[in-house]
């Protein structure tokens, strides 16, 4: 009889994790598969060049931000209709007097607790209005040669909010390589399959362009210290806005080479999305019933998402240990079925979400790492009381890019 209890213990355990585990593992299934389906928005004919403010906040980044500059002036869309803006927080007065010989405008801005928003805030009060996109990008980022002409293009839709395709700039260590691989699951999953399906892509903070006036009278209202890509993508589709995806259109971006960087920055967003997940939920649920947005709702479902590095290693591990032991107590076949299905599912949610470029030997030595991977993670996840409420700052030390 105390047999009987011990097993119906386990199983009701069982059948709880399989649910949370389950549910995960077909969210990011069903979009990772209908990601394969997905095709690039094509681009209107004929269309004007509109002027481009290309905004790129940094905190102390004076070891990449000359050469980001440089970079950033070297598109292929007309130079007097765009406007590279470094806004400067924090920089020496010597990398300040470099980027004042370059045509750009620089911003110098300070505060008490520097946030992106603020920056971005404050440099918007002293241009003017006469800009009609405005880009955002991260103080490492290169935008290849045709990127504003694409965005420039996307918007003769009349489009509010358009993601850019960022993607790695640098592989040269496993836990970059790790990253990157990360960067394009999310991709895939967040913006191709969503986009497939006909809601809104996911943005990531960078590589990203707005319609000028509504981003600046937007951003007004935006005071997020960590996470404002969080905060601005939640103020769009609560409104019932669409972002579009555009990925042919790339930025490159520093993937973390240290362990202590990939923990700070992943405790920061999982802090962000924690935060917001809480903010957002119940409205998000209101507004699917009264309004029919899905949109808000799956965002702020988004949130509550495991990341894909734990939500692997935990679907592989207690999913190793239920079949043992359910094949041990020669428990009913039909939890053994199930977690295979959970285990596939999540296993071919990777599979196809990884672009083919990354089917190589770096990659499968790479994943000798993904141990030390999910330790971070979890490391991070058990760290994010607070985080969304002080600055982190990830410092970037690469410009090196391998262009497409």
């Amino acid at each position: 009889m105390d047999s009987d209890y011990w097993l119906i213990g386990i199983n009701s355990f069982q059948i709880l994790i399989l649910i949370i585990l389950g549910l995960s593992v077909f969210y990011i299934f069903l979009f990772s598969l209908v990601g394969l389906f997905y095709k690039q928005h094509p681009y209107p004919g004929i269309v004007r060049n509109r002027k481009i403010a290309v905004l790129i906040p940094g905190y102390k980044e004076d070891e990449v931000i000359v050469e980001v500059a440089k970079e950033a002036l070297s598109q292929d869309y007309p130079s007097d209709m765009f406007d590279v803006v470094i806004i400067a927080d924090s920089f020496q007065p010597e990398t300040l007097s470099n980027l004042r010989q370059l045509p750009i405008k620089v911003i110098e801005v300070s505060f008490e607790t520097s946030t992106k928003s603020k920056a971005l805030n404050k440099a918007m009060e002293q241009l003017d209005n006469s800009y009609d996109i405005v880009v955002i990008l991260d103080a490492d980022n290169v935008m290849a040669h045709d990127f504003l002409t694409k965005i420039n293009s996307i918007f003769e839709l009349d489009c509010i909010a358009v993601q850019g395709h960022r993607t790695a700039k640098n592989t040269n260590t496993s836990l970059a390589i790790l990253d990157a691989v990360s960067e394009e699951i999310n991709n895939h999953i967040f913006r191709k399959g969503h986009r497939v399906l006909g809601l809104s892509s996911a943005i990531i903070g960078s590589g990203m362009a707005f319609k000028y006036g509504f981003f600046k009278s937007m951003m007004l209202s935006v005071k997020a210290i960590g996470g404002f890509d969080k905060e601005i993508e939640l103020k769009l589709l609560k409104e019932g806005h669409r972002i579009l995806y555009l990925d042919d259109a790339y930025v490159y971006d520093e993937k973390v080479q240290k362990a202590d960087v990939f923990s700070n920055q992943r405790r920061r967003w999982l802090s962000a999305q924690l935060h917001y997940f809480r903010q957002d939920f119940l409205l998000s649920v209101k507004h699917l019933i009264t309004k029919g947005n899905l949109d808000y709702f799956d965002k702020a479902m988004q949130f509550i998402q495991p990341p894909r590095i734990l939500l692997l290693g935990a679907v592989l591990l207690l999913g190793s240990l239920f079949l043992v032991l359910n094949y041990s107590l020669n428990n009913n076949l039909i939890y053994n079925q199930l977690w295979i299905t959970v285990i596939v599912g999540c296993i071919a949610s990777f599979m196809f979400s990884i672009p083919g470029s990354f089917y190589n030997l770096n990659t499968f030595r790479a994943v000798a790492s993904l141990p030390k991977g999910m330790f971070l993670m979890f490391g991070s996840l058990l760290k994010i009381k607070g985080a969304n409420k002080k600055f982190i700052h990830t410092k970037h030390t690469s410009i090196t890019t391998n262009k497409k």
